[in-house]
């Protein structure tokens, strides 16, 4: 997966699938603190080489990480408290009234508004000239601020007006707004900013820790031999600042209204397709300033991350457009992208191999192959999928190539126990028979199928790791609410799980 210009046997990876807010914690959502790091001390003991996560980015409405306020910015809900304690800028009295939070599900409104007091109560104190603190009278990082804010300055700036803006407005979203902030000049944007310049710097200083955090985080695994397997939606959320800040890279109207949204037909996961309702992009525009946006974001989270997983790949080249205001995607149409042109300038840009992950699963025609294969770039194999299909598919393990990436199912998926407790009989006889058992440890069968399959990465959500049913599903495609919620409990990650997976990584190579 890796072009070194040598030809070399790729390197095996094996690893799990979890998102940040899934990390066990005391503060009703996983963050970057201590339970980050106990996660990758498990990874290491357990003989694994790779951690996915979803995208990282500030969500939205609905909490999913696919529809973030920002392509560039990081996600406030999983900045440590402890570290801000440590900072002083914290203190145990400030957590006396926490709620009692349920270990294994996020309750997103209780935790968003608890959480971000406490986040604007550190932001004071750090503004504070007569609090004493170790964030302020530690030069290094005083200076490491000011050096963050002007190197990210090209997506901080906007990203920190947009918020300051939306909570001015009581989150209305920025379509909504005046046209005086909807659509600025450059005189009413400086006026805006020195009105909100309150907020604008505390949005700018929570964008601080959470970077620095997870640039931490990051090099702790990357020193112990982890790579880090990210994830960017291929879409915007219309209510997002880069298409408010770029209305000309989006297809809206003069009142900034989508003129068609994306989406998915009728597929696997609905019979009436997916309507993501995302403003589709101008890609002409795009085009004429070479990318630059798309580049930019891109570089930003592969500063981030060691890999790239983009999320509905084939939407480089063809996308559903559906008329805005229509209620299902049943009524869209195939468009024509640039991807060949794309991805040949990224890589110019670059200049070296893009170590981009291709989501390609859905309706796939042909061309869309072509364009994977054009840039050697790895396609996902799913194994919940392979016997779904009563027939010969190219998700059954015979079948793959080296240059893939196998899952046992993916955060849209079940569970592997809960997919196979609801699965019809002729599936489950499938399994059975393909692999020669009665079933009854239906999870690690499956990771075992992913781990000795002869793709070159091998991914398994924790979910599947530790045998849960339906009740610990991450995400449900089309269904609004209850998403994005499941965590383990600290117990989870014991000494017996460990050296389960150590083995099975070892006996197929992956360790």
């Amino acid at each position: 997966m890796e072009n070194t210009g040598v030809e070399t046997k790729p390197k095996k990876y094996a690893g799990i699938l979890l998102h940040p807010t899934s990390f066990a914690g005391p503060y009703g959502i996983g963050d970057l603190g201590q339970g980050a790091y106990n996660f990758v001390d498990f990874l290491q003991r357990s003989g694994l080489n790779a951690w996915q996560a979803l995208p990282l980015g500030h969500t939205g409405f609905g909490d999913s990480p696919y529809q973030p306020f920002s392509a560039f910015a990081g996600q406030p809900l999983i900045i440590s408290l402890d570290d801000l304690k440590g900072l002083g800028l914290l203190f145990d009295d400030d957590f006396r009234d926490m709620p009692q939070w349920n270990p294994e599900d996020i309750s997103y409104g209780d935790v968003i508004s608890w959480k971000t007091g406490l986040l604007r109560l550190a932001y004071e104190r750090f503004t504070d000239e007569n609090f004493n603190d170790r964030f302020t009278s530690d030069a290094n990082k005083m200076k490491d601020l000011e050096d963050f804010m002007k190197t990210e300055g090209y997506w901080l700036d906007d990203y920190a007006l947009f918020m300051a803006g939306k909570d001015y407005h009581n989150g209305m979203p920025w379509y909504m707004w005046e046209d005086t902030l909807k659509a600025p000049n450059a005189k009413e944007k400086k006026k805006w900013q020195k009105t909100l310049a309150k907020e604008i710097d505390y949005y700018k200083f929570i964008q601080y820790l959470f970077f620095s955090e997870w640039t931490a985080l990051k090099k702790y695994a990357n020193d112990k031999g982890i790579s880090i397997i990210g994830d960017t939606p291929i879409f915007m959320a219309w209510d997002s600042v880069d298409v408010w800040t770029h209305k000309e890279l989006f297809q809206l109207d003069s009142e900034g209204y989508p003129v068609v949204v994306a989406g998915v037909p009728p597929d696997y996961f609905s019979a009436t397709g997916q309507l993501w309702g995302n403003p589709l992009y101008k890609w002409e525009e795009h085009t004429k300033t070479g990318y630059d946006w798309w580049f930019s974001r891109i570089k930003h989270q592969l500063d981030l991350t060691d890999f790239l997983r983009i999320d509905h790949f084939r939407g480089f080249d063809k996308y559903w457009a559906v008329p805005y205001g229509e209620e299902t995607a049943m009524n869209g149409e195939w468009v024509e992208a640039p991807g060949l042109n794309f991805f040949t300038n990224l890589e110019a840009t670059l200049g070296y191999h893009i170590p981009i992950i291709a989501e390609d699963l859905g309706e796939i025609d042909h061309s869309v192959i072509e364009l994977r294969d054009r840039f050697s770039l790895p396609g996902m194999k799913i194994l919940q999928f392979a016997f779904e299909n009563p027939n010969e598919n190219d998700f059954l393990p015979h079948n793959y190539t080296r240059n893939c990436v196998c899952y046992t199912g993916t955060h849209d998926n079940d569970t592997t126990l809960g997919w196979y407790n609801h699965a019809f009989e002729a599936s489950k006889d499938k399994l059975r028979r393909y692999y020669s058992t009665d079933a009854s440890d239906v999870c690690w069968v499956l990771i075992r199928a992913c781990f000795g399959s002869v793709a070159n990465m091998a991914i398994v959500p924790m979910q599947d790791v530790l045998c849960l049913d339906s009740w610990a599903r991450f995400n449900t495609p089309g269904v609004g609410a209850g998403n994005w919620s499941w965590r383990y409990k600290p117990e989870a990650l014991n000494d017996q799980l460990a050296a389960r997976l150590y083995e099975t990584a070892k006996m197929f190579g992956r360790y």
